[in-house]
């Protein structure tokens, strides 16, 4: 069975993204930091259409985390826009433009009904009914590939407490938000990790941990 993988930036606090999100500034007051590492990479400028960028010992990292993922995972909060709520007569088409950076199936769990959306080689499908239902047509929309989950910090602690991740990997960045969403303040004692590496890279430390219980 493919596995469930969570790869997501986070401060030096715990915090994946700021405090007071909004249109201009959807990653919160200074959430745009904890991604500086990953758009100095070639690899992510490209997958954005842009060019330049540099290769370094996140580059290995970043390409085995996209590599053999069939489909994504994300909350409403990461889709957006802030403040959630229902999507209205001119409902919101994501961050990203009218090519979104996934080229895979994305799943997005939400409480608000609404029709598939597809955009370029990419489909998001609203999931109304828990991240059990989720991470079922996620799976089968792999087909065999792993599903990650690539936030927010909400969806991510539901699935660690439920035992259904398989691997975390953390990118701390060595910045102090203060507040914000912070990771795995939901989640409790219950899992268990067993470290697999540790990569020391500009600007910052990639930790990955097998989930084991």
């Amino acid at each position: 069975m493919s596995r469930l993988r969570v790869h997501i930036s986070t401060s030096l606090d715990g915090y994946v993204a700021g405090p007071r999100p909004t249109l201009e500034h959807p990653l919160g007051e200074g959430g745009e930091a904890l991604h500086e590492w990953a758009f100095a990479l070639t690899a992510v400028r490209e997958l954005h259409g842009m060019q330049g960028g540099s290769t370094n010992a996140s580059t290995p990292v970043l390409q085995e985390e996209l590599g053999n993922v069939g489909a994504e995972i994300m909350g409403r909060g990461k889709f957006g826009p802030p403040g959630g709520g229902p999507w209205g007569e001119d409902p919101w088409r994501g961050w990203w433009g009218d090519d979104p950076p996934f080229h895979k199936p994305v799943f997005v769990l939400t409480h608000h009904p609404r029709e598939p959306l597809t955009l370029s080689d990419t489909t998001f499908t609203f999931v109304t009914d828990g991240i059990e239902s989720a991470l079922e047509q996620a799976r089968q929309a792999a087909r065999g590939k792993d599903v990650s989950v690539g936030g927010g910090a909400d969806v991510i602690d539901q699935y660690l407490a439920a035992g259904l991740v398989d691997q975390l990997e953390l990118h701390v960045v060595p910045v102090l938000l203060g507040g914000g969403a912070r990771l795995l303040e939901a989640v409790g004692p219950g899992p268990r990790l067993e470290q697999l590496r540790v990569v020391d890279a500009p600007g910052v430390t990639h930790l990955t941990y097998r989930v084991v219980s």
